[in-house]
């Protein structure tokens, strides 16, 4: 029964898509981590830089102070000492991170589906090519009849 279990189990593990899934997981996880790093480290500085030395990350609201009344010099600050707070800088970050993975999954998907039309494009009009040399006109109806035929099916004309 366990044994039975367990060789289900490899052969589901195992299976392809399985396997594709869990790579493309891992690198999903791995760019999330990418933008995530681009926009706090490359984008929001200059901007908040841009904006009068706004530090984002820093970019909050206090809702309730905490035991230690603000005002405080940074959201760790806030944070530590119990603060309810709004953090609208980080927010910014996050919602920069996923616009930024968005926009490069639809790249990708975009790309993917030109190869694919491509792809079938070619498969279409090897077909038709296929499809033309089994294929002729009847010169009398213009009817497409097979090639072997030597009568028309249509007008019934005798075929040279």
């Amino acid at each position: 029964m366990i044994k039975n279990f367990i060789n289900e189990f490899k052969k589901f593990a195992l299976r392809g898509n399985v396997i594709d899934m869990a790579v493309g997981i891992i690198i999903g996880a791995s760019f999330g981590k990418i933008a995530d790093s681009l926009v706090k480290d490359i984008i929001m500085p200059p901007l908040g830089l841009l904006l009068g030395k706004v530090d984002f990350k820093n970019w909050f609201l206090v809702l309730n102070d905490g035991v230690v009344e603000g005002p405080y010099a940074s959201l760790e600050a806030a944070q530590s000492a119990g603060a309810i707070t709004l953090n609208i800088g980080l927010f910014l970050n996050t919602l920069l991170s996923f616009v930024i993975v968005a926009f490069a999954v639809f790249v990708l998907i975009k790309s993917i589906n030109t190869l694919q039309d491509k792809v079938l494009a070619a498969e279409k009009r090897a077909a038709d090519k296929e499809e033309a040399a089994t294929i002729k006109v009847c010169p009398y109806c213009c009817s497409e009849i097979p090639m072997q035929a030597t009568r028309c099916p249509h007008c019934t004309s005798k075929l040279k």
